[in-house]
């Protein structure tokens, strides 16, 4: 029984990531993670998972906040919001699978080939890692983009993916660099500062800060789509999944003409249950469906916000809440003027300037609580980093010309 409440006690220090901090601190919640996802598939559960919830809760929450992943070194800070955001994930899913009533059905396998045997084990396993819930009943409803790489061959697809992850894991630390250039000692720095430049006069302060946002979502939309894709190669060519299993995460939200597209079809579903089930589905009981359009993206911006706390104690909950919560309130306008039918350019225009209206921010959040200072995959290829300090340095010192002349 000792050993256990030591387990479970709530520090008051934070240790720095070593072998021993890992197993006593990670490992516990990710072994109850798996455990009621097993649970979950069986009947006859509940009981024993609502009993296993609170602790679940405690040790993620006790992982979260006591494990420096960083090591103490800053510019590795990003490593402590990956911990935050996995522990948020593991009791936020572990809740939701608690007041499950019924078992999680998996679908069939989707090769015609395949004879849909069940594997309670590997069923697990794949709840577990399958955010999106593709090929189980929970997740019926939800848009999967159509399939961008060959599927002649296993060999094939993953090839494709391969250089797919490469190029935007170069993209995104060229964008990245190119951020972090218009003010290294301040947003691009571990210490952070605001994007919006004071000595600027309003229609230039907000051109600059506009270009910063909108290329943080390039840079932040090609981290998740490098990602995605080398988690896809090692899924496909070591766990032998089919290609139909790895559907594409992301189709090009630049295109999106209509915030409702945006949302729900091109940019990642990849934490959206979680935020319908923590915000969406309460929100809707109080409030209709407004309440729950709103509500889901008030949940995303709190969990955008909790992200930030471990970089950035003293950051302010509503730089996270209020653009998210905007998104959900764009929505509500968007369906009330033009039902279904926003498109073409005019709905385009629309959607693109709510986005970097709010997105500025949101990345104004991210600046000042230092994130934007993480290290890029440029930051040690002198060739590289030239031109683009050098462009950079030269369109900042001209909005600064500009602005004396007026």
């Amino acid at each position: 029984m000792l050993p256990l409440l030591d387990v479970l006690r709530l520090p008051t220090t934070r240790v720095l990531l070593t072998t021993e901090t890992f197993a006593s601190r990670v490992l516990p919640p990710v072994a109850c993670y798996f455990v009621t996802a097993f649970l979950v598939l069986l009947p006859r559960t509940q009981s024993v998972r609502i009993a296993l919830w609170p602790i679940t809760a405690i040790l993620a929450f006790r992982a979260a906040t006591s494990l420096d992943m960083s090591m103490g070194q800053p510019k590795l800070a990003f490593l402590d919001i990956d911990l935050r955001l996995s522990m948020v994930c593991i009791a936020a899913r572990t809740l939701e699978w608690t007041v499950q009533t019924k078992p999680f059905v998996r679908m069939a396998r989707p090769s015609s080939t395949d004879v849909p045997k069940q594997n309670l084990v590997l069923d697990a396993i794949d709840l577990v890692c399958n955010f999106r819930g593709c090929g189980w009943d929970w997740s019926q409803g939800m848009y999967i983009l159509p399939e961008t790489h060959p599927t002649s061959s296993r060999l094939a697809f993953a090839t494709s993916a391969l250089a797919s992850g490469l190029k935007h894991i170069f993209l995104f630390g060229t964008i990245h660099f190119a951020v972090k250039s218009f003010s290294p000692d301040t947003l691009g720095s571990v210490d952070g500062g605001t994007i919006f430049d004071d000595s600027l006069p309003p229609h230039l302060r907000y051109l600059r800060s506009s270009i910063i946002a909108t290329l943080c979502a390039f840079a932040v939309y090609s981290l998740i789509k490098a990602n995605y894709e080398i988690i896809v190669v090692i899924c496909v060519l070591i766990f032998r999944q089919h290609p139909d299993q790895c559907p594409p995460l992301i189709d090009s939200p630049w295109r999106a003409t209509s915030l409702r597209e945006f949302w729900s079809r091109r940019w990642h579903q990849w934490l959206r249950r979680i935020f319908i089930f923590l915000g969406g589905k309460p929100f809707s009981l109080l409030f209709g469906r407004i309440g729950g359009v709103i509500g889901t993206f008030l949940a995303s911006g709190f969990i955008h916000h909790l992200a930030l706390l471990p970089i950035d104690p003293s950051s302010e909950m509503w730089r996270m809440v209020l653009p998210f919560g905007m998104m959900g309130v764009g929505m509500v306008i968007e369906r009330a003027v033009a039902g279904n039918k926003t498109g073409g350019w005019m709905g385009w225009m629309w959607t693109m300037c709510w986005m970097v209206l709010w997105g500025n921010v949101m990345v104004d959040g991210w600046a000042r609580a230092g994130m934007l200072g993480s290290p890029s995959i440029v930051d040690g290829a002198t060739p590289i980093r030239q031109p683009i300090e050098r462009l950079v340095r030269t369109f900042d010192e001209y909005l600064h010309a500009i602005g004396r002349k007026r």
